[in-house]
C-alpha cells in the first residue's frame, strides 16, 4: 500500500509540474515569394502570415526589401522588375513586421529563369547624389538574434573606368561582445574578397564625431568623413581602432558614372547589447582607384530595438564616463512615421528633458523634412520648425509641411512617410550621476499622440581609489594609542547608494601598570647588612608594567553607503582585523625596604637593593593566528561624493572591551 501511495504522489507531482510549464511556441512564421513572369517582366508579391497587433500601437504592417538577383533592389510591397539579360536570378526577400508582437517572417530565396527579352524598357539602377560616392544603409534596425541586410552602394564619379577597393568594418570595439555575425555576402559585378595586411592599429585620437543625417535615408544616422580624403592609411588605421572585424573587396572595370550594390546578410548575436537606446555602427570605405589614396567614407549608425517601430527616440548617452562627460555634447534623435491614410501638415514632438541637461544649450543639428527655424512670435505661411522650451519638455513642431501617410493611396515609397529631428544638448553645471529616461509624444495634426520608447542615459560605474587615514580611540583600554592608513575602492562619484571596500594597516599600542601597597613581612632568617645591622622584619612592595603592541591588517570586504546630499554621507558594514604581529611585554619587580625605626608605627625606610628582584617576560602571537570581527556605522562631512571629507565611525567589536571610535579624513580620486 505504501508503494502505491508513493507512485500516486509521483504521478500527481509530475502532472502538476507539466501543467505549470508554459510550452514555448516553436511555430516559425514564413513569407513566400510568388511571381508572375511574362518574358523578362516579372511581377513579385509576398504571401505573408497574419500580423499580431501590439496593443495601443498604430496599425501593424509589413515592409519589404527585395533583391532581384542582378544587383538591384526595391522596397515596394509588390514590385515589377524588367530584367536586361536572360539567365537565372536568385531573388531574396526580407520582410519586417512593424507594430507586431511576433518575429519577422522567415523567407527562402526563389530562382527566376529569364529565357527571352520581350521588353526593352529596362530598369536603370538609381544613381547616388552627385556629392555622394558611397552609401550604406540597412533594411531595418537590428534586434538580438535576427537577421538584417546591409547594402553598400558605390558610384564611380571619375571620368574613366576604375579599378578600386571596398572596405566594410563592423563590430564596435566599445562593446564587450560582438554584435554581428556575417552570414552571407552577395556581389554581382565580379567584386572579389581579398586579405589585406599591414594596416597599423592606432588609438582613436578624436572620437567626437559630428553626427549629421542623410536626406536620402531618414532612418539612420550618417557620420560624414572628417579627415583628409587623400589620407587612406590614417582612415584605415582609425577604423581598425574602432572595429574588430572587416571585409575587403577589389573590383575592376567599373564604367564612369555607374553605380553598384553589394549586399551583406548579418545575424545579430545572442550577446548583442540589448539596451534599446544604444546605437551600433558599421563603416564603409570606397577607394575608386587602387593606384591612388583618394577615398570616401560613410558610417552607418543603427539603433537597437526590441520591436520594429518607426517612431523611436534614441541618444548616444550610453554608458558615459562621468569623469569626462562634462566636456561631452549629447546627441539625440527622434524619428517618426505617418502611418495614416492621409498626409500630415503639422507634426509636434513633445520630448521629455531630464533635469541634468541644460535646455538653453539646445541646437538643432538636422531634420526631415528639412525646414528653417520658425521666427519667434511671428506667424508664417511657409514650412518651418518651431521649438518651444518648457520647464520639463521641449516641443519640436513641424509647421506647414506635407508628410504622406504610409496607407495613403498611391504612396509607394515608405521612406517619404518618415521624418526625424536631431539635436544636441550639454549638461547643467551641477548634475548627479544617476540614470535618467525620457520619451516623446508624437502628434500628427490633431490625432491622438503616439508615445515612443524611453531613451535612457547611463553612466559607467567608474572606479574611484581613495586614501583614508585617522586615529582610533579605545575607551575601554588603558593608555591606548592607535593610528591607521589605508585605501578604499568604490564607484566614482555615486549619487545616492553605493558600495565601498577598504584595506588598512593599523598600529595599536596600550600600556598598563600596577603597584601594590607596602606590606610588612618577617625575615627568617634575619637580614644582616655589611655594616653589621640586623633586621628581623621589613617592608615589601611589588609592581608590574605591561605594554602591548599590535600590527593589524583590516579589511572591509564591502560596506553599504548613502550620500544624503553633496556634503553628508553615512555607511554601515563589517570589518575583519587580522593580527600581523602582537607582542606583550611584562616587567615585574619586588622591592625590599628596611624599617624606619624612628617612626611609630614603623614605616618603610631605605631600599635593600641586594634583596630586591625584577624580571621581564615577552609573549608573541604568530601572524594570522588571531582575527577580530566587528561591525560599524559612520558619517562623513565635507564633499561626500569624492572628498576631501572628515568622518567619525563607531565599531562594535565582538571581542570584550574592544569597542572604539574612529576619527578620519578621506579623499578619493
Amino acid at each position: 500500500m505504501k508503494n502505491v501511495l508513493l507512485l500516486f504522489a509521483f504521478l500527481l507531482g509530475t502532472t502538476f509540474s507539466f501543467s505549470q510549464t508554459k510550452v514555448k511556441d516553436t511555430i516559425t512564421r514564413r513569407a513566400n515569394v510568388v511571381y508572375d513572369k511574362k518574358g523578362n517582366v516579372v511581377a513579385f508579391k509576398a504571401e505573408t502570415p497574419p500580423l499580431i497587433q501590439i496593443a495601443g500601437a498604430p496599425k501593424a504592417n509589413y515592409t519589404y526589401f527585395w533583391e532581384y538577383g542582378d544587383g538591384t533592389y526595391s522596397k515596394t510591397a509588390e514590385p515589377k522588375k524588367i530584367y536586361k539579360k536572360p539567365g537565372e536570378y536568385k531573388v531574396n526577400l526580407s520582410v519586417t513586421n512593424n507594430y507586431d508582437n511576433g518575429k519577422p517572417p522567415k523567407t527562402r530565396p526563389k530562382t527566376v529563369a529569364i529565357n527571352e527579352i520581350t521588353d526593352t524598357h529596362f530598369d536603370e539602377m538609381a544613381s547616388l547624389p552627385d556629392t555622394t560616392s558611397v552609401h550604406l544603409f540597412a533594411n531595418r534596425e537590428p534586434m538580438p538574434e535576427e537577421e538584417i541586410i546591409v547594402v553598400m552602394s558605390y558610384q564611380n564619379v571619375l571620368d574613366y573606368m576604375a579599378n578600386g577597393k571596398l572596405y566594410l568594418f563592423y563590430n564596435d570595439k566599445e562593446f564587450k561582445n560582438n554584435n554581428f555575425e556575417l552570414v552571407e555576402t552577395r556581389t554581382h559585378y565580379g567584386e572579389r574578397e581579398v586579405v589585406e595586411n599591414g594596416v597599423a592599429f592606432v588609438e582613436d585620437e578624436n572620437n567626437s564625431y559630428q553626427n549629421t543625417a542623410s536626406a536620402d535615408d531618414h532612418s539612420q544616422f550618417q557620420i560624414p568623413f572628417y579627415a583628409k580624403e587623400d589620407d587612406l592609411e590614417l582612415t584605415l588605421a582609425e577604423s581598425k581602432s574602432l572595429f574588430r572585424d572587416a571585409k575587403v573587396f577589389e573590383f575592376d572595370g567599373m564604367d564612369a558614372k555607374t553605380t553598384r550594390n553589394v549586399f551583406f546578410t548579418f545575424k545579430t548575436t545572442p550577446e548583442m547589447i540589448k539596451d534599446t537606446t544604444a546605437t551600433v555602427r558599421m563603416r564603409g570605405i570606397f577607394v575608386p582607384d587602387r593606384n591612388y589614396k583618394n577615398h570616401k567614407k560613410k558610417t552607418l549608425e543603427m539603433e537597437i530595438v526590441t520591436s520594429h517601430d518607426p517612431n523611436k527616440m534614441s541618444s548616444n548617452a550610453f554608458f558615459m564616463n562621468y569623469r569626462t562627460v562634462r566636456l561631452k555634447t549629447i546627441h539625440f534623435k527622434t524619428r517618426f512615421q505617418n502611418d495614416g491614410e492621409g498626409p500630415a501638415r503639422m507634426i509636434r514632438l513633445e520630448t521629455d528633458i531630464p533635469d541634468m541637461f541644460d535646455k538653453k544649450t539646445l541646437k538643432i543639428v538636422d531634420s526631415y523634412p528639412k525646414c528653417p527655424i520658425c521666427p519667434k512670435d511671428e506667424e508664417v505661411n511657409y514650412s518651418c520648425l518651431d521649438t518651444i522650451i518648457k520647464q520639463k519638455q521641449i516641443h519640436f513642431t513641424f509647421k506647414n509641411i506635407y508628410i504622406p501617410g504610409s496607407n495613403q493611396k498611391n504612396v509607394t515609397e515608405r521612406d517619404s512617410t518618415k521624418g526625424f529631428v536631431k539635436y544636441t544638448m550639454k549638461f547643467n553645471k551641477d548634475f548627479h550621476k544617476q540614470k535618467t529616461k525620457s520619451r516623446t509624444a508624437i502628434i500628427f495634426d490633431k490625432n491622438e499622440p503616439v508615445i515612443t520608447n524611453y531613451a535612457v542615459t547611463r553612466f559607467q560605474p567608474g572606479i574611484s581609489i581613495g586614501v583614508r587615514t585617522g586615529y582610533n580611540l579605545f575607551t575601554d583600554q588603558e593608555n591606548p594609542s592607535s593610528y591607521f592608513l589605508g585605501a578604499t575602492i568604490s564607484p566614482y562619484k555615486s549619487y545616492r547608494w553605493y558600495w565601498q571596500s577598504e584595506l588598512y594597516y593599523n598600529y595599536f599600542e596600550s600600556s598598563s601598570s600596577q603597584t601594590s601597597d607596602f606590606q610588612q613581612v618577617q625575615f627568617n632568617p634575619p637580614i644582616i647588612l655589611s655594616n653589621g645591622t640586623v633586621y628581623d622584619f621589613g617592608f615589601v612592595q611589588t609592581s608590574s608594567d605591561t605594554k602591548t603592541t599590535k600590527n593589524l591588517a583590516e579589511v572591509v570586504p564591502i560596506s553599504l553607503r548613502y550620500n544624503l546630499n553633496n556634503y553628508i554621507g553615512v555607511g554601515i558594514g563589517p570589518q575583519f582585523s587580522v593580527v600581523l604581529s602582537e607582542n606583550t611585554t611584562t616587567n615585574q619587580s619586588r622591592k625590599v625596604f628596611a624599617p624606619n625605626l624612628n617612626t611609630n608605627p614603623f614605616t618603610p625606610g631605605e631600599e635593600l637593593e641586594s634583596m630586591s628582584q625584577s624580571q621581564s617576560t615577552t609573549t608573541a602571537t604568530k601572524a594570522f593566528e588571531k582575527m577580530q570581527t566587528s561591525i560599524f556605522a559612520d558619517a562623513t562631512f565635507g564633499f561626500a561624493r569624492i572628498g576631501p571629507s572628515v568622518g567619525v565611525r563607531y565599531y562594535l567589536n565582538f571581542e570584550k572591551d574592544f569597542n572604539y571610535w574612529q576619527f578620519y579624513v578621506i579623499w578619493k580620486f
